[in-house]
């Protein structure tokens, strides 16, 4: 009876701990792969669930792609759709007008231009994504695929959820652009946002890109995460749900929220927390009183 009773609550703390190291999950993307290959590389040396987001049009997006699949990575293809604003586009930009029949063509060779690819997000995209009919066109395709869509989010009032109805494409959210600001302490600063999100919600997913501060922050950050939090790919969050409501958090103006569906209302029960340790103990002594457990000390 004392091996139980000092084994028995061992046994319930490993497992809480393990409960809780499993608890939180962060997805983190690197957009714009395809030019810039020694920054890139450098992405592909970390853990494999980093996951890359490829330019089709980038003149080594075969090869990263390559690479990336190769090493394990998620493989994404990065889209360009029409921002709200005037700036020079990649060549196949998608936009609201285009036909479904050029939606179609753009993405099918897209598709054959980035190997591996197993969901897409979008390049820029606030005209697009915040287009109903446009991104309706874009989902309709996308159902002849087997791809998610990675809403980055570069409006606040997307449509992709509403656009994805009817088909059979999922869709996940951003929640943290990573380096919207290429300061290094503002990176830093990003990145313990999505750490802080996720532990919330259970989940987040950040985008970054492969500048030489977001490499280095990622590099001297990853190492250190804490102990509950797991790193995951975006596909592996299809069906993730959150613990609370949650919206996307921006780190500039230039790419603001968006507010996402919010969860039924629950009944908030004030209560102070329980220490763990506590927990185990509370647990445990209820076990020793349980008729089975009595009746197997009464042997010892």
């Amino acid at each position: 009876m004392l091996f139980l009773s000092r084994t028995l609550p061992a046994l319930l703390c490993g497992s809480l701990l393990s409960f809780s190291v499993q608890a939180a999950k962060l997805a983190i993307v690197i957009d714009d792969f395809g030019y810039r290959p020694t920054e890139e590389n450098k992405v592909l040396a970390m853990p494999a669930a980093i996951s890359v987001a490829v330019l089709p049009n980038a003149p080594h997006a075969r090869e990263m792609a390559t690479k990336a699949h190769q090493r394990g990575h998620e493989v994404l293809i990065h889209l360009p759709m029409a921002p709200l604003s005037k700036q020079p586009l990649e060549k196949d930009t998608l936009t609201p007008e285009m036909s479904s029949d050029e939606i179609a063509r753009i993405i099918r060779e897209a598709s054959g231009k980035v190997p591996y690819a197993v969901g897409l997000n979008n390049h820029m995209g606030s005209k697009m994504t915040s287009s109903l009919p446009g991104m309706q066109k874009v989902m309709q395709v996308l159902n002849h695929y087997n791809y998610y869509f990675l809403d980055s989010l570069t409006i606040g009032n997307s449509q992709a959820v509403a656009a994805a109805q009817g088909t059979q494409v999922k869709v996940v959210k951003r929640r943290v652009f990573l380096d919207d600001n290429q300061n290094e302490a503002m990176v830093r600063q990003q990145f313990t946002r999505a750490v802080k999100l996720a532990q919330r919600d259970g989940f987040a997913i950040a985008i970054g890109h492969p500048h030489p501060t977001t490499v280095r922050v990622l590099q001297q950050m990853l190492p250190s995460l804490p102990a509950d939090i797991t790193l995951v790919t975006p596909g592996q969050l299809l069906d993730e749900p959150l613990r609370h409501s949650a919206k996307p958090a921006a780190a500039s103006p230039a790419k603001p929220a968006s507010v996402r569906f919010r969860a039924p209302a629950i009944c908030k029960v004030s209560a102070a927390p329980v220490p763990q340790q506590r927990a185990v103990e509370i647990i445990g002594e209820g076990l020793m009183q349980n008729p089975f457990m009595l009746k197997l000390k009464a042997l010892f």
